[in-house]
């Protein structure tokens, strides 16, 4: 059996503590047979909650298969005839408007 968690702890002794109190001020009892009842109802309710507890689940692997993805290919940038005509020729000046 695996040990308790943190939750399940707090949760059953909250449980017995308050169903303890709740019980014997409710019931108003003072004898010692009572008490007792009382005492042990409580632990019973108290381990009823901590073992209802969820634990938790452990987490999920989930192999997924691995497909290779071909690298993209850029062309080279290649230089045209007319870029290269603009390149090297001259610049074009014309008259500035009056």
């Amino acid at each position: 059996m695996p040990r308790p968690t943190a939750a399940q702890l707090a949760y059953g002794s909250c449980t017995v503590i308050l169903s303890t109190l709740a019980m014997l001020l409710l019931s108003q009892t003072s004898s010692g047979v009572g008490i007792v009842a009382i005492t042990l109802s409580a632990l019973v309710l108290g381990l009823l909650v901590a073992m209802t507890v969820p634990l938790p689940k452990p987490a999920r692997t989930v192999q997924v298969p691995v497909v290779p993805v071909p690298a993209k290919r850029v062309p080279a940038q290649r230089e045209t005839a007319s870029v290269a005509a603009s390149v090297a020729s001259e610049p074009v000046r014309e008259p500035a408007n009056p």
